[in-house]
C-alpha cells in the first residue's frame, strides 16, 4: 500500500529544495509578479506539458516533471502574492519565504487529505494528460475570476484554484515518481 501523505511530502521537498536555490540565486524577484502574471508562467509550463503529450518529443532538456514542479513553485507564489496582496518590488530573506512557502503547502496538502477522504483517491486512476488538463482549465478560471475582478457567484475563489493546481501538478509527480507516467 502507498502512502500519500509520504509521497506527497517528498514531492513537495523537491519542489521546496528547487525554490529556495532559485531565491537564493534570484532573490524575491517574483514579488514584482501580478497575479495575471502568475497564472500567465503556469500556463505556459502548463502548456508545454500539453504539447509534449501531444508530439511524443520535445526539443527543450526540460522534462515534463521539471515542468510539474515549476508549476507547484509558481502556484505557491500565487498564494503568497494573494495573501501579501500587494505586488512590490523588494527583497525578502530567504527565511521568510521558506516559512512561507512551508504554510501554503501545508494548506494545500490539508485540504488534499480532505478530499482524498472522500474521494478515495481517485487521482491515482488519472492520467497525466487529464493533470495537464485540469492546471489549464484552473488557469483559465482563473483568468476570468480576474476578468470579473475578483468576484464570483458561486465559484471558489483564484486561492482555491492555485491549491487544486498544487495538488493536480504533486499527483502527476507521485505518480511519476512509481514510474506511472
Amino acid at each position: 500500500m502507498t502512502d500519500t501523505n509520504v509521497q506527497y511530502d517528498k514531492a513537495i521537498a523537491t519542489c521546496r529544495d528547487i525554490f529556495i536555490k532559485k531565491t537564493t540565486d534570484y532573490g524575491t524577484s517574483w514579488r514584482v509578479l501580478r497575479t495575471i502574471s502568475v497564472v500567465d508562467q503556469i500556463f505556459i509550463k502548463a502548456l508545454r506539458i500539453r504539447t509534449i503529450q501531444e508530439k511524443k518529443e520535445q526539443k527543450v532538456d526540460d522534462d515534463i516533471a521539471g515542468e510539474f514542479r515549476g508549476i507547484v513553485n509558481y502556484a505557491v507564489i500565487g498564494l503568497i502574492q494573494l495573501w501579501l496582496n500587494r505586488p512590490a518590488v523588494e527583497d525578502l530573506p530567504a527565511n521568510t519565504v521558506r516559512v512561507w512557502f512551508d504554510e501554503q503547502v501545508a494548506a494545500a496538502k490539508k485540504i488534499m487529505l480532505d478530499k482524498n477522504h472522500d474521494y478515495g483517491e481517485a487521482w491515482r486512476d488519472m492520467s497525466q494528460e487529464s493533470f495537464a488538463d485540469l492546471i489549464l482549465v484552473k488557469l483559465l478560471r482563473i483568468k476570468q475570476i480576474l476578468i470579473n475582478d475578483g468576484k464570483t457567484l458561486i465559484s471558489e475563489g483564484i486561492d482555491a484554484n492555485y491549491v487544486d493546481i498544487i495538488n493536480y501538478a504533486v499527483f502527476a509527480l507521485i505518480l511519476m515518481d512509481e514510474g506511472r507516467h
